[in-house]
């Protein structure tokens, strides 16, 4: 198979130095534009020709050159002219650098840019430092590539700039960077780290399509107008904390880990993510705030789907860290999970809404040993807290983190097994209070019913703020029925019950035989007066007589009667009437226990 020749390089749209061009090899040769009155572009040029046309620049001068080689010691001689006595700096009016070829360190720091100012597609084979340049009208960067450090520190753009389908293969310094007009990251790709931490976009920061192999930090940024931000993909962490978005703002984010810790949200947001686990904690929302797992690709009006294949075999999903210290009266959680979410510290927890599939942590699974008695939890939905404090309550050891806990085991907190930092069960009591009202009012009884059960739960653990006749009644309650939430466990007792009834009717309870009624008359001169009495039930015999499936079926109407609150009519002993009574207490008590907690599973 023979091999395509490699494409013949076009040539640019300006007149070119076209130095070292070969015929065959390469036709255009260097790329540089001519200087003016000369032939060759600056790079090209003999030293006095040089010398002459360096000598002509002043501060504030016009430059160009596009496609021009530039070893830093060359960029070094064209800035020297450009001084401005007064602040030392580099001063340019128009600046273009179309396509310009920078072997080595590329520093215009402090420089200032009155006019438009073009780097498009310039390569910075060196650092690229424009820490604390002025950009005082258009500044365009697109598809340039910058192979080491770029840095744009307190950079200020006054006007739009765009870094559109720009490469930074190194770390990218954003910090403190002032952007006054539209800022474009649309399709920029981040080969390490971008930090835009203390940033400030004063219009609108558009990062559709960007790619982030390493972290991407805007830390303490401030976006004034910006309404969308993103879509965008880290294969790191997009942090967030401490920034601020003054305007309503849509955030579309495909990350592994999205850390908003103090992030202040001053009107309405919506955040799409995928692949991302959300930290929440100390967030400020002054408006409705909705974080939704986005299902599909994100797009952007540029191209169909943003490029994810990077994080291509994690869980799609969105997992929430965290909501301590947030007001989440304004907060929508939609499709997310929730199982390892810290909600301690949380304000007005009971205006929560949970929309869509809400994933929470379950119990352990599998039979365990409490001492010499074998146990196994019902399964239901828990809070992280509840697991911590149960971890560190069982002397569960410490794990690393990352390292995926076992489902026979409670998940540790990230303070295990520090009691003075794990909630303790009055803590965990009054979240699942208030977790509690926010499902019913979103019309969950089903999810409500878990959290009465943990709250409940908490309540009978809690050894300091709940009494202790109140713990054994709850207790109690939960022996029963769960807490009236566990049908099986009610219908269990019921029926263990009228087993007891009908085994003490038998011995007890039920005479041998029916007493049979006599009659005796007393004469009274022409009138006779008849009286009918009936013995006392008597009961005769051992075990053998009184272990008969006859006396087996009556016990058992009078049992079923009992349930229903009934009496059955037959004869017993005087042992049998308080059986009867007892049992006519007692199992329409746990009939009724086990319809509520059939009614709390399926009440809509």
């Amino acid at each position: 198979m023979n091999t395509p020749p490699p494409p013949v390089p076009q040539a640019p749209l300006w007149p070119h130095c076209a130095h070292g061009a070969d015929p065959a090899a390469d036709p255009v040769g260097c790329r540089g534009i001519h200087v003016p009155s000369q032939t060759a572009c600056l790079a090209h040029l003999s030293d006095a020709d040089r010398d002459t046309y360096l000598a002509g620049l002043v501060a504030g001068a016009d430059i160009d050159h596009r496609g021009t080689p530039f070893t830093e010691a060359l960029l070094g001689q064209l800035l020297v002219p450009l001084h401005d006595p007064t602040t030392g700096k580099p001063d340019m009016g128009e600046a273009r650098f179309d396509e310009a070829q920078f072997s080595g360190d590329a520093r215009f720091d402090g420089a200032r840019f009155s006019r438009p100012t073009r780097f498009e597609g310039a390569q910075f084979g060196g650092d690229a430092v424009f820490d604390m340049a002025h950009f005082g009208d258009y500044a365009n960067f697109r598809k340039a590539q910058f192979s080491h450090l770029a840095s744009f520190d307190r950079v200020q753009f006054f006007r739009n700039v765009s870094f559109g389908q720009a490469q930074f293969s190194s770390v990218a310094w954003f910090d403190e960077a002032r952007f006054g007009g539209h800022a474009r990251f649309g399709e920029v790709r981040f080969s390490s780290i971008g930090y835009f931490a203390a940033a400030q976009f004063d219009r609108m920061a558009g990062f559709g399509g960007a790619q982030f192999d390493g972290k991407a930090d805007f830390g303490i940024a401030r976006f004034a107008t910006a309404s969308r931000f993103g879509p965008l993909v880290c294969n790191d962490v997009v942090e967030l904390s401490g920034a601020v978005f003054e305007n309503p703002v849509t955030l579309e984010i495909a990350a592994p880990r999205v850390r908003c810790e103090g992030t202040r949200w001053e009107s309405s947001v919506t955040a799409r993510l995928r692949y991302a686990t959300l930290d929440l904690s100390q967030a400020v929302l002054s408006a409705p705030a909705a974080v939704v797992y986005h299902p599909k690709h994100f797009a952007n009006s540029r191209i169909s789907a943003v490029d994810e294949d990077s994080l291509s075999g994690r869980c799609e999903g969105v997992r929430v860290a965290s909501v301590q210290g947030v007001d989440a009266a304004h907060l929508v959680l939609t499709d997310t999970d929730l199982t390892d979410c810290l909600f301690s510290g949380a304000f007005h927890l009971d205006q929560l809404r949970l929309e869509g599939r809400t994933t929470l942590a379950s119990t352990p699974t599998g039979w365990h040993r409490r001492g010499v008695l074998p146990i196994r939890w019902s399964h239901r939905r828990t809070i992280a807290e509840e697991h911590h404090w149960r971890a560190q309550t069982a002397d569960q050891p410490a794990r690393y983190s990352g390292t995926p806990v076992p489902s026979r085991q409670w998940r540790p907190g990230p303070h295990h097994p520090d009691r003075d930092l794990t909630p303790d069960p009055e803590d965990v009591a009054a979240l699942y209070r208030q977790l509690r009202k926010a499902f019913e009012d979103g019309k969950n009884e089903p999810g409500a019913a878990d959290f009465y059960y943990g709250e409940c739960e908490m309540r009978r653990h809690d050894t300091t703020g709940t009494p202790k006749g109140e713990r054994r009644l709850l207790w109690a309650y939960w022996l029963l029925s769960g807490y009236g939430l566990r049908a099986s466990r009610a219908t269990g007792w019921l029926l263990a019950s009228m087993v007891i009834t009908v085994l003490l009717l038998m011995r007890f309870g039920l005479p041998t035989h029916d007493p049979d009624p006599t009659t005796t008359g007393t004469l009274h001169g022409s009138k006779i007066s008849l009286t009918t009495s009936s013995s006392d039930p008597a009961l005769h015999g051992g075990w053998p007589e009184r272990m008969t499936w006859a006396r087996a079926e009556k016990a058992t109407r009078v049992a079923v009667n009992s349930v229903v609150f009934r009496s059955s009519g037959q004869n017993l002993t005087t042992a049998g009437t308080y059986i009867e009574m007892t049992s006519r207490l007692l199992e329409p008590a746990l009939l009724a226990l086990a319809a509520l907690a059939v009614r709390g599973r399926i009440k809509r």
